[in-house]
C-alpha cells in the first residue's frame, strides 16, 4: 500500500479526534492532569511541536496505552515529511552492493 495516498497526520491531530474529543477531555484539563503547561499540549493539537519521550510517558500513562504508541505515531511523521521534504537529495544516494545482494535483510524504505 502506498503511505503517499493518505495525508501525512500530525500526532496532535490524532490526540484530538481520538482521545480528547472522544472522552470530553480540554486540553487545559490534560496538560492539569499530565501536569505540564499548557502550551506544551496546545502546540501538539496544532502540530507546531513534537510529542516527546517524556510527553509519550505521562501520555500512555493517563489514556492507558504505551510510550512506543505514541513515538511510533511522531516517528512516522517525522520520517514521512522528511521524505517528501528530500526526495530529490534520497533519489541520488548510491545504493550500496550489498542492499543489492541481500535485499531482505535491508529492506526498501519506499
Amino acid at each position: 500500500m502506498d503511505s503517499n495516498r493518505f495525508p501525512n497526520i500530525h500526532p496532535g491531530e490524532i490526540l484530538k479526534l481520538d482521545f480528547l474529543e472522544p472522552l470530553d477531555i480540554t486540553p487545559y484539563r490534560l496538560s492539569k492532569d499530565l501536569g505540564v503547561a499548557q502550551t506544551r499540549i496546545s502546540e501538539i493539537l496544532a502540530g507546531k511541536r513534537s510529542i516527546t519521550a517524556d510527553t509519550a510517558l505521562r501520555l500512555s500513562r493517563y489514556f492507558g496505552n504505551s510510550a512506543q504508541f505514541w513515538l511510533n505515531l511522531q516517528a512516522q511523521h517525522d520520517l514521512r515529511q522528511a521524505q517528501e521534504s528530500n526526495v530529490e537529495v534520497y533519489s541520488r544516494i548510491p545504493v550500496t552492493p550489498f542492499a543489492i545482494a541481500h535485499p531482505s535483510i535491508i529492506p526498501n524504505p519506499g
